[in-house]
């Protein structure tokens, strides 16, 4: 009759609605969890509604009619779902990237104080040597 996917976020459900319903109008008992997917995809109701035509509570157009509208509210807060949850993961993402953004931008800043550091280290050593360079000969001429 159709198949079912928890897996997917919202669960995927592929359903022969003709074939579900004439199962239940037959008289069928659907399972709690069976049920609750009948339910979810509007057999349930559509039989509910049936059973109304069938009383005379109301006409099997005006009986579509209440199909179609639940049918459309109901693909509406499917939608708005879906919606949502690409939303929320795009904000996600968005927020890893900046949060890698900082990250590499502090360890960029690390690295630029580190060889900073060394440059000064190697001038130091520089200025260091050539002070040296220059008293090595004043020494040699005092003793001279």
């Amino acid at each position: 009759m159709g198949t079912y996917n928890p897996n997917t976020n919202p669960a995927t459900i592929d359903l022969n609605f003709e074939k579900a319903l004439g199962w239940l109008l037959k008289g069928a008992q659907p399972t709690d969890t069976c049920r609750a997917i009948l339910s979810y995809k509007g057999v349930l109701y559509k039989k509910h509604l049936l059973g109304g035509v069938a009383k005379g509570a109301f006409t099997e157009a005006e009986a579509e009619a209440r199909f179609n509208k639940w049918i459309d509210a109901k693909n509406g807060k499917i939608e708005a779902k879906t919606n949502k949850l690409a939303t929320d993961a795009k904000s996600v993402e968005k927020a890893r990237l900046a949060a890698e953004a900082k990250v590499n931008e502090e360890r960029a800043k690390a690295i630029a104080e580190k060889k900073a550091a060394a440059e000064a280290a190697a001038k130091e050593a520089a200025e260091a040597a050539a002070a040296e360079a220059a008293e090595a000969p004043a020494e040699e001429a005092a003793a001279e």
